[in-house]
């Protein structure tokens, strides 16, 4: 028999609000990390080994060249690729940018006072000793304490993760940006993760169709043909030429294509 499938905990809004403010108060100096792992979705592992170099921060809020390129990992005591051996590009929302921010100047300001001007590779998270942190004392250290102080039931660090994906997906991602985001495999792993997580999703959508049909006056120009597709209708005069001149035998000329082509 196989192994028993864990199911994914995953927390709507007000959890994660209850969450993070927990951390601000009883460890502060955390609070970036949990941040990082409930709005980018990184696998514990990866949180801890992100470089100074792996982050874009973009020039400003608006910027929309702001991610982390996640290509580090660290599993049992070892600095590792990640799970797919491929680096993944993840967006950063812009609290989190603004959070980042803040601790890299205050990096900066300590590594310029040590006579250092780059931090590029150095942890952004690191244990008091400068070293990397180890995922399991994070656990119950860091993360058991923030959840017992928000009142949350105990999940697992990794249901951050699950919580970022089946978000983004309810918040209407399509479903290829979060399968990049999460860096899985495939489409069908993204499916069978997060599908069942967002109920009525399809639904909506059939509904719609509905709803334009009983107001078929109101069609927008969007809903009928799109310039696009009316371009893809245009016949070329030069080609209406040649179609002319095809015609004979059994053939009845015509410039219309569709009448010619059956499949239109």
């Amino acid at each position: 028999m196989g192994e028993a499938k864990v199911r994914a905990v995953v927390w709507r809004h007000s959890p994660i609000l209850q969450f993070l403010k927990a951390a601000q108060e009883i460890c502060p100096e955390y609070h970036p990390l949990l941040l990082m792992a409930v709005r980018a979705g990184l696998r514990r592992g990866e949180l801890v080994a992100v470089q100074w170099g792996d982050i874009q921060l973009g020039g400003d809020d608006n910027d929309s060249e702001r991610f982390i390129l996640v290509q580090h990992n660290y599993v049992r005591r070892e600095h590792t690729t990640t799970k797919s051996k491929k680096s993944r590009r993840v967006d950063l929302s812009r609290e989190l940018r603004r959070i980042l921010v803040e601790r890299r100047d205050k990096r900066l300001l300590q590594a310029y006072l040590k006579g250092k001007n780059d931090i590029s590779d150095e942890l952004v998270f690191r244990s008091s000793e400068g070293t990397i942190l180890d995922p399991d004392n994070l656990y119950h250290r860091v993360f058991l304490p923030v959840l017992a102080k928000a009142g949350i039931r105990r999940i697992r660090l990794h249901d951050l993760r699950h919580t970022f994906g089946s978000l983004l997906l309810q918040n209407g991602a399509s479903i290829v940006y979060v399968k990049e985001q999460m860096g899985h495999s495939s489409i069908q792993v993204t499916v069978d993760t997060y599908g069942h997580l967002i109920p009525g999703a399809n639904v909506c959508f059939v509904d719609r169709l509905d709803e334009v049909s009983a107001n078929p006056e109101e069609t927008t120009p969007q809903q009928s043909a799109t310039p696009a597709q009316q371009v893809e209708m245009e016949v070329p005069p030069d080609l209406l030429q040649v179609v002319d001149e095809i015609g004979g035998g059994a053939w009845t000329r015509t410039t219309d294509l569709r009448i010619m082509r059956p499949s239109l």
